[in-house]
């Protein structure tokens, strides 16, 4: 008897259901991030610890990859995304029933642990289907609407989530629609369309050395290295995205101008740029176009350091830079999606992401001291300027690595299928 979560084994995944199977994982992170904190500010915490409280919804993300073998060895995907979906959605319930104040802050921060924590297995498991079972064609396609999921839940869980929690009745109200929407999307299992797995695993420990091997294989080839050079480089890292707010004022953009674009604005370009750019990492060589979509984000800062310092400029930059930073993370999704292959796909897909967020922290940190000796406008130059660097240096990389008797990769082609 077929499971009642599996697809018909004759139909292939349609790329959009990746938007609902990666919902939850970012509902998580927008309701701690927005939802909670306006919450535990409005309860009079200091800024320190509501900052201290948030930052516990990121150290899951950031050693996920040590028990991303659990979800490659056991269990199966399928049912590894409905216990990161339901654990998702009733730690969030949990967290408005719970009374945010400095009290309960123990509890709270259990609570943020666990919610973050069942997400990482919602994103490994979809990470999986994406992997092993969408056509290498398609993986462009399916990492434009995963990120679209991935943006668009944060909007949902701090965006809506706190809409609700200002005007719904009572506080767990806006928790348990949340928690609703995010039980739900494992529905989305019904179209997947999983390749038959083995009907007796291997003992774990048999597994994990297989999950090393398949980690090895990636790491010496030159696909593997390149991608995970390019993971290491400030592309694409969108560091000025977290200081709109502090720089807004020198485009006389007041607080409501902010809040709205850095808001639901931002989120609607972020996910139409994801699934754009999906779209074309699957025309494009899916490397170059992550560079380019770069490129593109250093050129939109640039633009905005050299453009009149107007309320108006201000909108266009913002929404422009989010929507290119959309495409990022669809580029990144796309190139790791190419390098991993099939094997152990939630561990090495998590080890490259959790590599990824190095260049992050970095560039956010660069730009707030851009600013302070340089102000907004050369720190925008730099964050340009930054990029250009990093995607000349991998350029310079990719030609001096590669193989003389293979044709150059490093172009806007169209990939053949």
């Amino acid at each position: 008897m077929s499971s009642p979560l599996r697809a018909p084994a004759d139909r292939k995944t349609p790329a959009w259901v990746f938007l609902p199977l990666l919902l939850p994982f970012g509902i998580s992170a927008g309701y701690a991030s927005v939802t909670l904190s306006f919450m535990l500010k409005g309860a009079g915490m200091a800024p320190a610890m509501i900052a201290a409280l948030v930052a516990f919804s990121v150290w899951p993300q950031t050693w996920k990859v040590f028990w991303a073998p659990l979800v490659d060895t056991t269990f199966g995907p399928r049912r590894w995304h409905v216990v990161g979906s339901l654990g998702t959605g009733l730690a969030i319930l949990a967290l408005s029933v719970v009374p945010a104040s400095a009290k309960t802050a123990a509890l709270l921060t259990v609570l943020i642990v666990v919610s973050s924590l069942a997400s990482t297995l919602v994103s490994m498991s979809a990470e999986v289907f994406m992997a092993h079972d969408v056509e290498d064609e398609r993986k462009g396609d399916v990492s434009g609407w995963s990120q679209a999921g991935n943006l668009g839940g944060a909007g949902l869980g701090g965006g809506l989530g706190l809409w609700l929690a200002q005007h719904a009745p009572q506080p767990w109200m806006g928790g348990a629609v949340l928690a609703l929407m995010c039980c739900a999307c494992s529905l989305a299992l019904l179209l997947v369309h999983a390749a038959p797995r083995p009907r007796t695993r291997p003992r774990i420990v048999e597994g994990l050395r297989d999950v090393l091997a398949d980690l090895w294989a990636v790491a010496r080839s030159r696909a593997g290295l390149l991608v995970l050079v390019l993971m290491l480089l400030p592309i694409g890292s969108g560091g000025a995205q977290a200081l709109w707010a502090a720089i807004a004022g020198d485009w006389r953009a007041d607080g409501d101008t902010v809040a709205l674009v850095n808001g639901v604005l931002s989120g609607l370009a972020s996910l139409v740029g994801a699934v754009l750019a999906g779209w074309l990492c699957d025309r494009l060589d899916r490397r170059t176009a992550y560079c380019a979509f770069g490129l593109m984000l250093g050129a939109v800062a640039v633009a905005m350091a050299i453009g009149p310092r107007t309320r108006e400029v201000f909108i266009a930059a913002t929404l422009g830079y989010a929507f290119v930073l959309g495409a990022c993370y669809a580029g990144y999704s796309a190139a790791v999606l190419e390098a991993i292959g099939k094997g152990a796909a939630a561990t090495k897909f998590n080890l490259l992401a959790s590599v990824s967020n190095i260049p992050i922290a970095l560039m956010t940190t660069w730009d707030g001291q851009f600013h302070d000796r340089f102000g907004a406008g050369g720190m925008l130059f730099a964050e340009g300027g930054i990029a250009l660097a990093a995607v000349a240096f991998f350029a310079l990389f990719a030609e001096a690595t590669r193989n003389r008797s293979q044709p150059r990769r490093w172009s806007l082609r169209p990939r053949t299928t």
